[in-house]
């Protein structure tokens, strides 16, 4: 974590609160705070019970700062910015990402999280396989990962 942007891959419980709380800023009106969780099902398969998150660790860190990069770059009112997302073994429920930005106003808050969760799942080595009682198999809603600059980006 930086003075402005808190970028985290970790196997523990992403600490939600503290995030919140701690992208709070004094000229910032707006947060917005983006929870991805862990669901029964994906698609046609029912029954999802835990998903298994794996990454190309050395290169999730450094994706994820370019993302916080070019999000700045479109909304340079951004005030703090978090992106932490969890690997390993999460039961339904659990959270496996949480992306938060504060801005002063309330539009640019909400344009910058979406377009960084959308930017985060189709740039960053991060894949997850899915468990159900009688198999596993990996995610059926999978895409294929771009370069920062190939995404098809909204926005300013």
């Amino acid at each position: 974590m930086d003075k402005a942007d808190w970028i985290e891959l970790t196997e523990g419980p992403l600490p939600v609160a503290e995030v919140l709380a701690w992208v709070v800023r004094p000229g910032c009106g707006a947060v917005d705070l983006f929870c991805g969780t862990v669901r029964d099902h994906s698609e046609d398969r029912r029954g999802v019970e835990m998903l298994e998150y794996e990454a190309y660790e050395p290169f999730v860190v450094p994706s994820m700062k370019e993302i916080a990069h070019e999000a700045r770059r479109r909304w340079p009112e951004i005030g703090r910015l978090a992106f932490l997302h969890r690997i390993g073994v999460l039961t339904v429920g659990e959270i496996a990402v949480a992306v938060a930005v504060s801005t002063p106003h309330r539009a640019e808050a909400l344009d910058a999280v979406r377009w960084s969760i959308d930017t985060l799942k189709t740039t960053v080595p991060i894949w997850k396989r899915e468990i159900w009682k009688d198999g596993a198999d990996w995610g059926l809603g999978a895409t294929e990962l771009s370069e920062l600059g190939d995404v098809g980006l909204s926005g300013t």
